[in-house]
């Protein structure tokens, strides 16, 4: 990358249900001039192209490698990030294929589909970012992966965001992409219920903001 070219991010989609994508299209649509992947399709990302990488959610579980054979190369996809400490952020699926790869447990715990307030850690990646989050899951991260640190935890997931201790790796179990646009596809496909909590108090869209500037910085 030059200095008159702004940094190449590559947003790889991991949704199997054409009925839910509209996840990964409203978090495409935080990434405008970013490079799309569509990891089940058979596409993949051209690491040396590479300046930041963003995972997205899925309905697939990371346990599912035998019905999902793409789910293996993802998580090699992981392990060379690390490697090559390419910045790297993984959204709910993503969190949860980032802590499988480096020797994690993920397990199916329940969906979980409300507002919920999270402890986040003073980390970069959360300037701005509010307690009250969008929890929409029915696996978690039980055991974090190698190298991983907690860097987020709520009442009902332990393991709620982590960061790698030596590579430019972070993840986060919410959906910093899903917004109050969404609200009736999720009360319709998830039963959701936002509880005690309203989408005026969630402010998660700063996560991605952030991430770019951790690319940037890193790029420069």
């Amino acid at each position: 990358m030059t200095d008159a070219e702004p940094p190449t991010i590559f947003v790889v989609r991991n949704e199997v249900d054409p009925d839910h994508e509209y996840h990964c299209d409203a978090l495409e649509a935080c990434f405008p001039d970013g490079e799309v992947i569509d990891f089940p399709a058979g596409e993949r990302v051209p690491l040396a192209d590479a300046d930041g990488v963003v995972l997205t959610g899925s309905t697939a579980g990371v346990y599912e490698s035998e019905t999902h054979p793409w789910i293996a190369d993802q998580k090699t996809l992981v392990r060379e990030l690390v490697e090559e400490t390419i910045p790297t952020l993984g959204v709910c699926f993503g969190h949860q294929v980032v802590n499988a790869a480096l020797g994690g447990t993920v397990e199916r715990v329940g969906t979980t589909a409300t507002l919920v307030e999270a402890s986040l850690a003073d980390d970069p990646l959360f300037e701005g970012v509010n307690s009250v989050v969008v929890s929409l899951h029915g696996d978690a991260v039980t055991d974090m992966g190698r190298g991983l640190e907690r860097i987020a935890t709520t009442d009902h997931a332990r393991v709620f965001g982590t960061r790698h201790a030596t590579a430019p790796l972070w993840t986060v179990q919410f959906h910093p992409e899903v917004t109050a646009d969404l609200r009736d596809r999720l009360v319709d496909d998830f039963e959701w219920d936002s509880g005690e909590f309203s989408f005026d108090d969630v402010t998660a869209g700063p996560v991605f903001e952030n991430f770019k500037r951790i690319v940037a910085d890193a790029s420069a």
